[in-house]
């Protein structure tokens, strides 16, 4: 891929767009870009000029397209996936830990590099962050042979949202024993060991947080936040107080008592909660508050940066609405009294937009007026898409010989060296000869193949180039190698806004009860929230919000409920204790069955074919990682001679189906032999 970028990076039109940026042209636009074109445009501007981009488009789903195009065309180091909920309403009450751990990683390491490129949807743009020397100091640099300052570390990993434990188990966790430090990073798989001697680091190295086992070393690491919101005491106060002035305002044109009354009560908790210097979970709704001047994505930007809009149209119609949904949600919460006026969720698009500094390129599709845009250079590149011919080959040699014809170089992608030569054979059965070559140097006089992934493909008739992807020839649509998530589903921490107050619940030791809500209680002059559980009779139970693992929603026949427990009484442990016996005796009847049937012989299955695989590959989705992980399983069971002991579990569109076909698959080609 890198010959292609060079052999554009030296035409006219594309060059002309270069040495605008060089010369200082604030705005220029690019029309005639559609499809993975725009991706390959992005791409020479970044390997051209040693500066950082803000890619921002429309939608989340363009900018993964646009991130997956990327990271083909220059590599995961270079490319950074910003990822934000449009619905502004999702975003602050329900935020996904996979989304948040990705933003971090994201501005971790393009703010670190100060290079590549960050893409981000326009509701990225609007969302309210930390004024950037917060991220650049909560960046915590440690390395084998230099010394720490133990405590003042400790305290700034408080700061930067990690919590303290006794143990290390999830991300977002440290805890320190004597001269060992454990801390579980976000953008980390596993948690890394700092091991002191007195207070200079002896060594570092990952662990298993299971087994405690020590895995590779690292001679230094880099440890970014655990939170994307990076307050400091000072900040909490100051925002107290002007919440404080907000709510007095709102209070003003409030009529009835009953508002009032239920407005304070809601502000006046979160407001104390600030005072006590308390990073609660809800705190992200109150950023306008927490900064003397908020920042946006844009001011992470340098001033020597440049920003890239894909479809400038398109960005202003999104943020519009975004500012016009944002509106009417925070109207609705007004008239619930749960916010105060003039409460902002985000920044206003055209506050923010008309604020930025940087140089500019729009991309469009149309050659065309953009409003709110003043651009002194415009070109047309004049790319689009290819056909699609469906494994017909003769419609397909028929195009080639017209791009033979018209002198075109003809650039055929896979996704792997093995589809390469399985494509070469392919063209070679219809008379089409195509040589599979690691490096691409343009021009070229035949067709060639090399190992590329795309979108779809692109003809630039202009540059006489044409990239094909697997998908244009035999509609076969590669998918992407996803990132490996951080979080699974066993660190997500389970919520109490997931229960509703009458909702059965079970604690671990006191039996069956029931929810009904959250309290505030104040303990030696400390407040804190307790979650309520009313038991048989008026017996009460406090638990602790950080005890919420102790609890679990209480699940058993539909329509049926269950009988409450009595706090105190023995009730509760003797069904503990028969339970635990009833299982003993069905585990001692599963040992025999089981006994019996590891005696038996089952009948194996060959090893997946070659057609298999072809099969498994063609799955349009990426699978997650509970898929991958069952259909390995299964196949190493029906491979083995013993009975298969094996059930498939899932919710409704969880893709038991997709694992069940393959393994049909297998079934039916041992039956073709």
């Amino acid at each position: 891929m890198k010959g292609i970028i060079q052999y554009l990076q030296t035409k006219e039109d594309i060059q002309t767009v270069l040495d605008g940026v060089k010369n200082g042209l604030k705005e220029q636009l690019i029309a005639g870009l559609t499809g993975s074109a725009r991706s390959l445009f992005v791409s020479i501007v970044q390997q051209s000029l040693s500066q950082p981009v803000l890619l921002v488009t429309y939608q989340l789903v363009q900018a993964q397209q646009l991130y997956d195009d990327l990271t083909a065309l220059i590599g995961h180091d270079q490319v950074h996936l910003y990822p934000v909920n449009e619905l502004v309403a999702s975003e602050v009450s329900i935020a996904s830990p996979e989304l948040r751990n990705e933003r971090i990683e994201s501005l971790t390491a393009w703010t670190q590099r100060k290079s590549g490129v960050l893409i981000a949807p326009v509701a990225a743009v609007k969302r309210i962050l930390p004024p950037p020397k917060y991220w650049t100091a909560y960046q915590l640099h440690f390395a084998v042979g230099e010394e720490v300052e133990i405590e003042t570390s400790l305290q700034n990993l408080v700061n930067m949202g990690y919590t303290n434990q006794s143990m290390v188990m999830n991300p977002g966790e440290f805890s320190r024993r004597g001269g060992i430090i454990d801390i579980f990073p976000v953008t980390e798989e596993k948690p890394l060991r700092i091991e002191l001697f007195d207070v200079e680091i002896d060594s570092i190295r990952y662990f298993d947080p299971d087994t405690q086992r020590s895995l590779h070393t690292k001679e230094e690491i880099v440890i970014g936040p655990a939170v994307e919101l990076l307050v400091t005491d000072e900040d909490l106060l100051a925002g107290a107080a002007r919440l404080e002035d907000a709510l007095a305002q709102t209070l003003k044109y409030m009529k009835t008592s009953e508002e009032k009354e239920t407005i304070t009560e809601i502000i006046k908790h979160d407001i104390d909660r600030m005072k006590e210097l308390e990073h609660f979970s809800e705190l992200a709704k109150y950023a306008n508050y927490l900064y003397e001047e908020p920042a946006s994505l844009l001011d992470y930007l340098p001033e020597n940066g440049l920003i890239v809009m894909d479809e400038m149209s398109r960005i202003q119609e999104t943020a519009t609405n975004l500012d016009r949904e944002e509106a009417e949600w925070h109207s609705s919460m007004l008239e619930s009294n749960k916010v105060v006026r003039d409460h902002k969720f985000s920044f206003d698009w055209l506050t923010v937009w008309n604020q930025a500094t940087q140089t500019r390129l729009y991309m469009s599709l149309f050659l065309r007026h953009i409003p709110n845009t003043n651009p002194q250079n415009i070109i047309n590149l004049s790319a689009r898409t290819t056909q699609e011919f469906h494994g017909q080959m003769h419609l397909f040699k028929n195009e080639l010989s017209r791009w033979e014809k018209g002198n075109y170089s003809i650039v055929v992608l896979a996704p792997n060296e093995q589809r390469a030569h399985k494509i070469q054979t392919i063209l070679s059965d219809y008379d089409m000869e195509a040589d599979v070559v690691s490096k691409i140097e343009l021009p070229i006089e035949k067709p060639m193949i090399t190992v590329g992934n795309l979108a779809n493909g692109i003809e630039l008739p202009m540059h006489r180039l044409v990239l094909l992807t697997e998908g244009e020839l035999f509609k076969k649509r590669v998918r992407r190698t996803q990132k490996k998530q951080k979080v699974s589903n066993a660190e997500r921490i389970q919520s109490y806004q997931e229960l509703k107050v009458g909702d059965y619940v079970v604690h671990a030791n006191h039996g069956i009860g029931r929810y009904y809500g959250i309290e505030t209680l104040a303990v030696k002059d400390k407040h804190k929230d307790y979650m309520l559980i009313k038991y048989a009779g008026d017996d009460k139970l406090f638990v602790p919000i950080d005890q919420i693992d102790l609890v679990q929603k209480f699940v058993g026949s539909e329509g049926k409920q269950p009988r409450l427990y009595k706090l105190g009484g023995s009730e509760w442990s003797k069904v503990k204790r028969k339970v635990q016996s009833s299982v003993e005796d069905i585990a001692d009847d599963l040992i025999k069955l089981y006994a019996e049937r590891e005696a038996q012989k089952g009948y194996a299955f060959s090893k997946d074919t070659e057609l298999q695989r072809e099969f498994d590959a063609s799955f349009p989705y990426q699978e997650t990682e509970d898929q991958l992980r069952c259909i390995t399983e299964i196949k190493q069971d029906m491979e083995r001679t013993r009975p298969m002991d094996r059930l498939l579990c899932g919710d409704v569109g969880y893709g038991k189906t997709e694992v069940a076909i393959r393994e049909h698959l297998k079934q039916l080609q041992m039956v073709s032999k």
